[in-house]
């Protein structure tokens, strides 16, 4: 893998992947960080000091309009090489949870946020996937060209027993739609596309009471795409590999 992008990279899970990424056996050649304000991303400024191929950008995934800016930005990074791995990270959970305290701005900012970003995103970056999948034969590996969309399993159908949270729930379903959907889209590029469940982490979405700590959950996600190929292309996944329902 020469490159990866993590959306939402100057806390929590991204910032979590990042450390991750950084500290294994053969690094990236370019590690690609984004997040809204540079100058709060304290974090990720001081990583990023210590090792000079982890760029940082700019990015809200709300403002789809900028993306095309983005995406050259990217391009001037990793040049002929393409893009690898592209971790749609960024996510937003409004504090709503019954139906009757549900505000219509909450479900419209959610799904901007959860859905269209990730989607939209990956359209723009698309160019660069496909290069990075045509220089390595559209082999199916985080070797050749991924994107990993983090959903969550509150997004599953079939496995809600508890109702609420519809912001949220209704936009990692869609965007589980929309994975599957590229999955078969991009298919024919060599792109691999996997929904990926990072398990109840301790983040500022998360909250304290989560059982997994940032550091347990990347660690098994980094385990998993490091081995993702063809059978993985379209699933559902939780963060230990474990398949999950629709």
């Amino acid at each position: 893998m020469k490159s990866v992008l993590v959306t939402g990279a100057n806390r929590g899970l991204g910032l979590g992947l990042i450390k991750r990424i950084v500290t294994h056996t053969n690094q990236p050649k370019y590690i690609i960080g984004t997040c809204r304000d540079i100058e709060k991303a304290k974090d990720l400024q001081q990583i990023a000091a210590l090792h000079p191929h982890i760029k940082i950008l700019n990015l809200d995934v709300r403002n789809t309009e900028t993306f095309e800016n983005f995406a050259r930005e990217v391009e001037d990074i990793v040049k002929e090489d393409g893009l690898n791995l592209l971790f749609n990270n960024a996510g937003y959970s409004p504090k709503s949870t019954r139906i009757s305290f549900l505000k219509t701005e909450q479900l419209t900012e959610t799904f901007q946020t959860n859905v269209i970003g990730p989607v939209m995103l990956t359209k723009a970056l698309l160019p660069l996937l496909k290069k990075a999948a045509e220089n390595s034969q559209k082999i199916f590996s985080v070797n050749s060209a991924a994107v990993i969309n983090m959903t969550s399993v509150l997004g599953s159908i079939a496995l809600n027993k508890e109702g609420g949270l519809y912001p949220y729930r209704c936009s990692k379903a869609a965007l589980n739609m929309a994975s599957k959907s590229l999955s078969l889209d991009l298919k024919k590029d060599g792109i691999l596309v996997t929904a990926l469940h990072p398990g109840w982490v301790k983040t500022d979405m998360g909250g304290p009471g989560a059982p997994l700590q940032i550091d347990e959950s990347v660690t098994h996600i980094m385990n998993f795409v490091e081995n993702l190929n063809e059978t993985h292309n379209g699933g559902f996944y939780q963060y230990d590999g474990k398949k999950l329902d629709w």
